[in-house]
């Protein structure tokens, strides 16, 4: 840890913005040259924790990284309760949470309890433990710590290494499964 004073380690290593159609965002960013992008769509979550009650959300996703930073798109399918559709009926789309991957993740979830800043959504997606914060409403709306494994550094590295060559038009849009 660099700052000794820092709740969380390393550096923002994603940006995730919530959306009411993945493939219209994904058209919107690609026209900035952002790409490819890895879907996966209808997405089951189930066995999470909302705002202190279980609950089971579906969700498509879309990662693609712009040089080191990976952007993911998330729209939520359905009414139920979450961190995703409590966004969109407040606010509509848009920029929703900045990620840190952390590679001891129960250290960083203490330090977060011990920071007093609640978690407002979590669950795991079979190999990897995430969870959503509340902090600085100045910094973030949500700051999101996902576990980093083999897993999750394994698809960083396949999204980083496809956006380095990427032509910009061959295939935009691929599945992850």
């Amino acid at each position: 840890m660099t700052n000794p004073n820092a709740v969380l380690e390393g550096s923002i290593r994603q940006i995730g913005y919530v959306v009411d159609d993945l493939d219209d965002a994904i058209r919107r960013w690609s026209a900035l040259g952002v790409g490819p992008w890895f879907t996966i769509r209808d997405l089951e979550q189930p066995g999470c924790t909302y705002r202190g009650e279980p609950c089971d959300v579906t969700i498509s996703i879309a990662l693609a990284n712009s040089g080191p930073m990976q952007l993911e798109l998330i729209q939520p399918h359905g009414d139920a309760p979450s961190i995703y559709r409590e966004f969109l009926d407040a606010q509509g789309a848009g920029f929703h949470q900045l990620a840190y991957w952390a590679a001891d993740f129960d250290g960083a979830m203490r330090r977060v309890e011990a920071a007093g800043w609640p978690v407002v959504y979590s669950g795991s997606g079979g190999t990897v433990r995430f969870a959503y914060v509340e902090v600085d409403p100045l910094i973030s709306t949500i700051v999101e710590i996902t576990e980093l494994n083999d897993s999750t550094q394994g698809l960083a590295d396949m999204l980083e290494a496809a956006a380095a060559s990427w032509d910009g038009v061959t295939e935009p849009v691929r599945s992850l499964f």
